[in-house]
């Protein structure tokens, strides 16, 4: 025997098949495994290690409960918590287990706890050769006419064997014989099918019994035989026909006969001797089916019985032929006929029916309304035949008997109201005055009709309803639903909007609705910002006549979308950009408020909460930024090294789902702390600068006029005056020149220059607040736009005496 386990196949995928299904569902788990065992195994004997196969810990399986979840009683197998082998649970017999049935697979449920698993296993039990063929009977006797031609038929029993595929029968032998051969028919499933053909005419007078065997083989290795004896009688020529005891066979039989009463029996005789002698009964050709199904012959004692169900009603009498006909190979017939006479009983009950039936009545019908006419019979005659009619008291209907026999008059008795009950179901009881009785009963449904007697009703009242801003027009929103407890067109409901005195409220010309569904839909967007809430009157209408309607008020509040950017406040946007510049001493200490960004949203909500952040920054180490607040500082103080002019782009976004933000640029300038103190206004500054420029060429025109002396003078010390330098990140000192230094400086405030004129200073010389003495306002004639500050420091050299 060949056993193989989840490990052997995995490495010899040719020999096996391994179907492993994993399901997972929480805690749950699902896997099948497919084994392979032959049958006749040894108790004890292994099949495979499941929990190897699956993967699981073989420590874990005892305290887990590793188990077989049987629901049929004992298994065929077990299984060990020590190993998680599956071992057989006793010898097994595939035949006894499948019988025919290929494959034969048993399926087994594994079971582990904390956490649960589940695990299917299936067991294909193969098929050994253990069953040799059998013949039903180890002796068949056949009787053959010697009249029999060439080429006759006689098909055999099939041997058969437990076993199935190769194992099972796979061909017949015949011993020698003169006059018969074998054929062999293969039907399929249902096996091969041996067949004797009769292939060299029979003499009865030089053989009279046929001895042959038969021999069925199976496609085992080795194979297995089973045999059976063939005996043939050759027998005579039948030359006798049956003859009936009787010439006339007549019968009475009631109609509530039982089924297997016998009718009569008939009898014939044959003079032939053995089969030719045995008379065989069968009814004739002539017999219809329908007759078939009330009678049945037995073909050996000729006893007639009853079969189906007699009605008198339906046929009174039958007669029906009669054969009897000898075992003759060649056999011989006789027809005769039997006259059954159906003798009446009260077996039919009443029936009813009704006419001129109208299976609606309106709900405003008055009592006494016809709804239908009622007629009962029954096909019984005397008093199986005479019924009475009646109907249940807790109707509001009543039959009333008409002038005609039989006949009724289905009435109402009291008001109807549709919306309270739709229908009745109204049973009618008829009974005959047979012994005992018979009775009917038949229920006709009686819709009632509606009238427009209900207003529409609305769902809710009032309705409340929550559209997001910025919808699409003409797209629907909501809707309103009303129901009428009447029905058809009475229920029919149309919806419009009901405008009238509605002129406070504009945003009701800008909704409409869907005249059969209650549909809303919108003209326009709505915007949050503009209108938060507002409400109009739906008008539910009937289709009845005259129609009914009712309103409703609908309640819309809009909501609030993520849709308006954040607009910074400061610094002002200009030219669609934000940009600001501020100006602080070099002197300041970490922790120093630089400015504040301010924005707004018109969003509410999420959509209104603003977040700043810095996108770009010349030097992170300086300046922080508060993410709520949007307040900027230093981080630390300003060095020698620092650049004076820093950028900040500072990025503003709102929480919604999908942000939207704005950006706002800040430049922060450094200047020398008394830089500070910049006064004076631009008007002062240009006056200033235009005496300048008049004195220094009346002291030119002066001095050509006087001694060229003076003139050289004036003229070396304008020259000296009206020399400068720029400096963009500090301000540098001549260390090799002697005198006195006249100092001065330029820089922008807003859309003001300014000049600060004063003595020579040390850069870390410093100026008090609130001075300006020496500040002048100076015409702005060398701005640029991407110039934020100017710095002009002039030096004056004093000439010795």
């Amino acid at each position: 025997m060949e056993q193989r386990c989840f490990a052997q196949r995995l490495k010899e995928p040719s020999k096996f098949t391994l179907v492993a299904v994993l399901f997972v569902f929480q805690v749950v788990v699902h896997a099948q495994i497919q084994y392979s065992i032959s049958e006749e195994q040894q108790d004890g004997a292994a099949v495979g290690n499941i929990a190897k196969d699956l993967g699981i810990d073989q420590k874990t399986l005892k305290e887990r409960g590793f188990r077989i979840v049987s629901t049929s009683g004992e298994s065929l197998f077990s299984v060990k918590q020590n190993d998680g082998v599956l071992y057989v649970n006793g010898v097994i017999d595939r035949e006894e287990v499948c019988e025919r049935i290929t494959p034969c697979l048993v399926n087994l449920k594994i079971a582990l706890e904390n956490p649960l698993e589940i695990h299917y296993v299936t067991i294909e039990i193969l098929d050994i050769n253990d069953h040799a063929p059998s013949f039903p009977d180890s002796e068949l006797h056949l009787e053959v006419g010697e009249s029999a031609l060439p080429g006759a038929r006689f098909q055999l029993q099939a041997a058969r064997d437990y076993d199935s595929g190769s194992n099972s029968v796979n061909h017949y032998k015949l011993s020698h014989s003169d006059n018969f051969r074998l054929e062999v028919k293969d039907r399929g499933q249902h096996g091969k099918i041996p067949i004797l053909i009769l292939q060299k005419p029979l003499d009865r007078e030089m053989t009279q019994i046929i001895n042959m065997q038969l021999t069925a083989l199976d496609g085992g290795k080795p194979a297995k035989s089973g045999t059976m004896e063939i005996k043939i009688n050759v027998l005579d020529i039948n030359d006798n026909a049956p003859v009936f005891t009787k010439d006339v066979y007549s019968v009475m039989l009631n109609e509530n006969a039982p089924v297997g009463t016998i009718v009569i029996q008939v009898n014939a005789t044959d003079s032939d001797e053995g089969a030719n002698g045995e008379i065989l009964y069968s009814f004739g050709k002539n017999v219809n089916d329908n007759e078939r199904k009330l009678f049945d012959i037995n073909p050996i004692n000729g006893e007639i019985t009853v079969k189906g169900r007699l009605d008198y009603e339906v046929k009174e009498s039958y007669e029906i032929d009669i054969q009897a006909s000898d075992r003759g190979m060649i056999p011989t017939a006789t027809d005769k006929s039997v006259t059954v006479k159906i003798v009446d009983v009260n077996d039919n009950a009443p029936e009813i029916e009704v006419t001129s039936f109208s299976n609606t009545i309106p709900e405003d019908s008055r009592p006494g309304t016809t709804l239908a006419l009622i007629s009962v019979s029954d096909l019984d005659s005397g008093l199986n035949g005479k019924v009475s009619c009646s109907v249940g008291d807790d109707k509001p209907f009543r039959l009333m008997p008409s002038s005609q026999d039989n006949t009724y008059s289905l009435v109402s008795t009291s008001t109807l109201d549709r919306e309270r009950k739709l229908q009745y179901d109204i049973t009618l009881v008829a009974r005959d005055a047979g012994q005992p009785a018979l009775s009917s009963v038949k229920t006709i449904n009686v819709l009632i009709s509606d009238v427009n007697d209900n207003s529409p009703e609305f769902s809710f009242s009032p309705y409340a309803f929550y559209v997001v801003e910025n919808n699409v027009p003409g797209k629907s929103l909501f809707s309103v639903s009303a129901y009428d407890k009447d029905s058809n067109e009475n229920a029919v409901i149309n919806y419009q909007i009901w405008r009238a005195g509605s002129e406070g409220n504009k945003l009701t010309s800008f909704v409409n609705v869907n005249t059969e569904n209650g549909e809303i839909y919108a003209l326009k967007s709505f915007d949050f910002e503009t209108v938060k809430h507002f409400n109009f009157q739906v008008l539910a209408t009937d289709s009845g006549s005259p129609s009914l309607s009712s309103n409703v008020t609908v309640n819309v509040f809009i909501l609030d979308q993520n849709d308006n950017v954040p607009v910074i406040l400061y610094p002002v946007s200009a030219n669609g950009s934000a940009e600001g510049v501020e100006e602080i001493p070099r002197n300041v200490n970490a922790g120093y408020l630089v400015t504040k960004v301010r924005a707004y949203d018109a969003d509410i909500g999420y959509n209104g909460w603003l977040l700043f952040s810095l996108q770009e920054v010349s030097d992170h180490s300086l300046f922080s930024l508060d993410r709520y607040t949007g307040q900027i500082r230093t981080l630390r103080s300003f060095t020698e090294t620092d650049e004076n002019q820093h950028k900040l782009v500072i990025l503003v976004k709102d929480n919604g789902n999908v942000s939207l933000s704005a950006t706002a640029t800040v430049v922060v300038k450094v200047v020398e702390p008394k830089e500070a103190f910049a006064a004076s206004d631009v008007e002062n500054s240009v006056k200033v600068e235009e005496e300048d420029n008049v004195t220094f060429y009346l002291i030119i025109t002066l001095g050509s006029v006087s001694v060229l002396f003076i003139i050289s003078i004036i003229v070396l010390i304008v020259m000296q005056c009206s020399k400068s330098t720029n400096y963009s990140s500090k301000y540098l000192q001549d260390m090799n020149y002697d005198g006195t230094l006249c100092h001065s400086i330029q820089y922008r405030s807003g859309d003001k220059r300014y000049m600060l004129v004063g003595p020579r200073m040390s850069v870390g010389s410093t100026l008090s607040h609130g001075s300006n003495r020496n500040t002048l306002v100076i015409p702005d004639r060398r701005r640029r736009d991407s110039e934020e500050v100017s710095i002009s420091a002039f030096f004056f050299y004093k000439f010795p005496r």
